[in-house]
């Protein structure tokens, strides 16, 4: 909506009483929350009915909800042909990622087929085509290699030597690494499954909200760059260690420039082909999609073109080209884990499971958006935990969902998780005939396929100055998860990220933005003075505004930036009085100074706290005395102290120049016990100089938190809470019209002249000083006298406080 242009304004009046809260309550009559016992919520929660029951039941399996009201002749023919055309993409990635898990590539399609099937059933998403990811993929196999290294297989067999004789050599037992190395990934997957599961029915899906998308573009990208150095040895052929954890792909580099000079060509030639070819072609599909029907299955006919190639020129024998060699029909039996790997890889299979479902749940938000249709967070936990786990069982690996294939899915004009299931035929199709076809096919060009969708993961790097322009906080966390990531591994860095992301949050509240605040003229509207010409500041007021919680990592931070807008200690001027004071009560025993006939009989008044100990100790003892200029009798008389005139004595007294100080807690969300006790004592330094202070806008959750804190007590009472920042400025000015106050820098103080020992200070007094000032010297004695400044002399009475 368009702004209204200035000659277009409109004015509003609203007429209404100065509210305090009390007050407000009061007049509008407010209710009392009714809280519910332990066995009432109980009571709701687990209470069964049939209906009860039966929205439970749809909840934990959707597909019955959705499949009831499925619309067979409108959905069915899209959803047959996205499944067929998703089916083929899933068949390849699968064989493709199976080499960043290091294990043999029909792996990657049982992957590709049984986390369907249980999707299907308990999956709230429609569109997402559930299956391997490469960056999950690529944290599974940095456990594998770490786990199951080729050192540990290998085995003595006789050779021939130079000379003709016979020698031993060393060689790996590729059949017993293959079958090592799935036990660990699918042992991992039913683990990562388990883990889903469990945040699943602790409903604790929003933890993955602590992923923001800068954390997870760093992260992604990072992966990528993983990726790709992974998959650069398998498009070169040439051997390399296996490296994982810190600075692994450095030590991957090394070793790839180290034996470059053995790079097989016919593998490099169809490595870069593929990558040439699959990334032109997407680019064509992505520019022309709204023209061509189905998106050109380039990967599909990149692989059958590679695989017919390789089986008419016997690539393998003749030039050396490293091929898939063996997929066997049929699926592997299921098998328990090996529960002796899993206490070592708790932590890896943790973080797998937070980044798997972080990565299906965006996706899935965003086709969820797009097609107007909700998702659940966490049953979407319990789905792809029990598919991870099911997957585990059958010789699979960790399932998530990838953007490209889900893209196909839903471009081809898939409506719901039927395609998926018709996809999963097709990979099945695959599996039990089809796969034996491609054993021709070189390893370079799956690897090539890895590389060419990795594309929009690097385009994430363009995201970088967006950042830095709108928010270099979040720039900041993309790059530090993306720089930890490549250093690190990937399961370190997403932890370094995480933390560092925290951190901030953690910056950001502990030194929050405060402002001073001024008066828009005519108006209600009060604003931060620095940016704002026609605006201006209430006379003798401060207003005060936070812009986040207040709790105790930003309490201290918060008296600092008060006392800056304020432009004065008061516990210094409290102590800058007493000594002052307590100079000028030596000068009046000495005769120095001395009272006159303008003095009035009154009571005793200290520096905002009244001295009720020291009453009742010298009531008994008080004398009559006369004044040296008078004949009258006088204990006590009323005299005004100007602080902002010289003093008969050389003490720096600072200024106070506000009667009143306004706290706008509109944008304080919460607040601890720290921060209350803290805001407590604040707000009786303020009020012992005399200095009124109001606290605007607080919420009523806030106000409860205060009461149950004891916040509220004699002296600081509800009444100084006031609905908006332009109540409580009202109410100052009508108190100082009406003559409520009287000004901060001119106090009536009593003197009493016949003060012989200063008694100590009240413990109240005593605590503020000492919470406030840890690190400085507090004052421990005290002791009432009188002063008034006249034409004729200095006259004082004042709670005077010695160290």
């Amino acid at each position: 909506m368009d702004p209204l242009p200035p000659q277009n304004h409109f004015t509003y009046i609203v007429s209404r009483p100065i509210y305090s809260n009390p007050t407000f309550e009061e007049d509008n009559q407010r209710q009392a929350r009714e809280e519910r016992t332990l066995r009432e919520r109980l009571g709701l929660t687990c209470g069964c009915s049939g209906k009860r029951a039966l929205k439970v039941v749809k909840g934990v399996f959707p597909v019955i909800d959705w499949l009831s009201r499925y619309p067979i002749r409108e959905w069915l023919p899209s959803d047959v042909i996205s499944g067929v055309s998703t089916g083929l993409v899933c068949s390849l990635q699968g064989l493709a990622y199976a080499l960043l898990v290091s294990v043999s590539p029909v792996y990657g399609l049982y992957s590709a087929f049984f986390p369907i099937l249980t999707y299907f059933l308990l999956g709230t998403s429609r569109h997402i085509s559930v299956g391997p990811f490469p960056v999950t993929c690529l944290m599974v196999g940095s456990v594998v290699l770490t786990l199951a290294p080729d050192d540990h297989f290998l085995i003595s067999v006789n050779g021939t030597g130079l000379n003709g004789t016979g020698a031993e050599v060393n060689t790996v037992d590729v059949e017993a690494m293959e079958a090592q190395r799935i036990m660990v990934a699918s042992s991992m997957t039913l683990l990562v499954g388990v883990f889903q599961v469990v945040m699943g029915f602790l409903q604790v899906g929003f933890l993955v909200r602590y992923l923001s998308d800068p954390l997870v573009g760093g992260f992604t990208t990072a992966a990528a760059f993983h990726v790709l150095i992974s998959q650069l040895r398998i498009v070169l052929s040439v051997p390399t260690d296996n490296h994982n954890g810190c600075f692994s792909v450095v030590y991957t580099l090394i070793d790839v420039f180290t034996n470059i000079s053995q790079t097989n060509l016919a593998d490099l030639v169809a490595g870069l082909l593929t990558i040439v070819i699959v990334v032109a072609v997407k680019e064509l599909n992505a520019k022309f999609q709204h023209r061509i029907p189905v998106p050109i299955p380039i990967e599909l006919i990149v692989t059958v073109v590679a695989a017919g190639i390789s089986y008419a020129t016997e690539l393998e024998s003749h030039y050396g080209a490293s091929i898939v060699q063996s997929i066997p029909r049929g699926f592997a039996p299921a098998q328990p884990p090996n529960t002796d790997v899993l206490w070592n890889i708790l932590g890896s299979s943790f973080s797998t499971a937070v980044v798997g479902y972080a990565v299906a749940v965006s996706v899935a938000k965003v086709y969820a958006a797009k097609h107007d249709y909700p998702i659940d967070g966490n049953q979407e936990l319990i789905a792809f935990g029990f598919s991870n786990m099911f997957c585990g069982c059958f010789s699979s690996f960790v399932a998530s969902t990838a953007l490209s294939r889900t893209a196909v899915q839903e471009s081809t004009g898939g409506k719901s998780q039927v395609a998926g299931m018709v996809s999963a035929m097709v990979v099945m199709i695959v599996i039990l005939a089809l796969g034996h076809l491609l054993e021709p096919l070189q390893k370079s060009v799956l690897a090539a396929i890895v590389i060419a969708n990795l594309k929009g993961m690097f385009m994430q790097v363009t995201e970088v100055p967006t950042l830095w322009r709108q928010n270099r906080a979040d720039c900041f966390i993309w790059l530090a998860t993306c720089l930890a990531s490549m250093v690190l591994g990937l399961d370190m860095g997403l932890l370094s990220g995480l933390v560092f992301e925290m951190g901030t949050v953690v910056f950001r509240t502990q030194f929050p933005a405060c402002s001073t605040l001024g008066n828009i003229p005519g108006t209600n509207i009060y604003r931060n003075m620095k940016d704002y010409q026609n605006i201006a500041e209430v006379p003798g007021v401060k207003i005060f505004k936070c812009n986040s919680p207040i709790y105790f990592a930003n309490i201290d931070y918060f008296k600092e930036r008060l006392r800056a807008t304020v432009g004065f200690d008061s516990v210094r001027v409290f102590k800058k009085r007493n000594k002052a004071l307590k100079k000028i009560h030596k000068l009046i025993k000495k005769g120095k100074l001395k009272a006159t006939k303008t003095g009035e009989v009154l009571s005793e008044v200290s520096l905002g706290v009244d001295n009720k100990g020291f009453e009742g100790e010298r009531n008994g003892e008080r004398e009559t005395r006369k004044v040296d200029d008078g004949n009258w009798p006088v204990s006590e008389v009323e005299v005004h102290v100007d602080w902002a005139l010289e003093l008969p004595v050389r003490v720096s007294v600072p200024k106070v120049p506000i009667h009143s100080l306004v706290l706008d807690f509109s944008a304080v969300s919460f607040v601890d016990v720290v921060a209350v006790k803290s805001l407590h004592l604040v707000i009786k330094e303020f009020l012992r100089i005399g200095v009124h202070v109001y606290i605007a806008a607080c919420d009523d959750e806030i106000i409860r938190k205060m009461e149950a804190l004891a916040f509220f007590d004699v002296e600081i009472t509800q009444g100084l809470l006031f609905l908006s920042v332009h109540d409580a400025i009202l109410f100052i000015k009508l108190e100082t019209a009406n003559g409520g106050r009287h000004d901060a820098i001119v106090e009536k103080l009593s003197l009493m002249q016949d003060c012989e020992e200063p008694p100590p200070f009240t413990e109240e007094e005593d605590l503020i000083e000492t919470y406030d000032n840890q690190h400085r010297v507090s004052l421990s004695y005290h002791f009432v006298v009188l002063v008034s400044i006249t034409t004729s002399g200095f006259h004082i009475h004042d709670v005077v406080h010695l160290s």
